[in-house]
């Protein structure tokens, strides 16, 4: 191998290059969560919420592509802390609606200026224009890949975990 070629850096796939910043990223975030005591699915569960107050536990599970026994437990958690609350649906009293109480609203709005603070920190390298070009270049990937919009595809993952539990 010649000496000029040994002394040039490789040239990282753009496939290696998400994943490894996907996974510093998430890492990162989950981090700044932990302040709140909180991980990014329960994180992205209180938005969901959110965005479609009432929901059924049914509807969220399929939202997130989880398997409705492994969210109930992760419900379970987030009413016990006191961040939401079931009520029986208006139109089906076998099914709950999902709400945010006033504690989980102000969740979120935590969970949002943490994620402020790591799209800042994380795009750092980057101008506002770079970060418009990059997030509309990935968002047309994730389009292509048939991902669903909003949704982490991590949600199915946490399924196979507590398959067995």
């Amino acid at each position: 191998m010649s000496e000029a070629r040994s002394s040039q850096p490789a040239r990282l796939g753009v496939h290696f290059l998400i994943a490894q910043i996907g996974a510093h990223a998430a890492a990162k975030f989950a981090e700044r969560l932990e302040t709140l005591h909180l991980t990014p699915p329960q994180g992205g569960i209180l938005g969901m919420i959110n965005r479609k107050d009432g929901l059924s536990q049914q509807t969220l599970a399929d939202l997130l592509g989880m398997f409705p026994s492994r969210l109930v437990l992760m419900l379970d958690e987030l009413q016990a802390s006191g961040l939401i609350e079931r009520r029986t649906h208006t139109t089906d009293r076998r099914t709950y609606a999902l709400h945010l109480t006033a504690n989980g609203k102000k969740a979120l709005q935590a969970i949002g200026r943490i994620a402020r603070q790591h799209e800042e920190a994380v795009c750092a390298a980057l101008n506002e224009n770079e970060r418009q070009i990059l997030a509309s270049l990935l968002s047309r990937i994730a389009e292509e890949q048939q991902l669903r919009p909003g949704v982490h595809p991590g949600y199915r993952r946490l399924e196979k975990r507590g398959e067995g539990q």
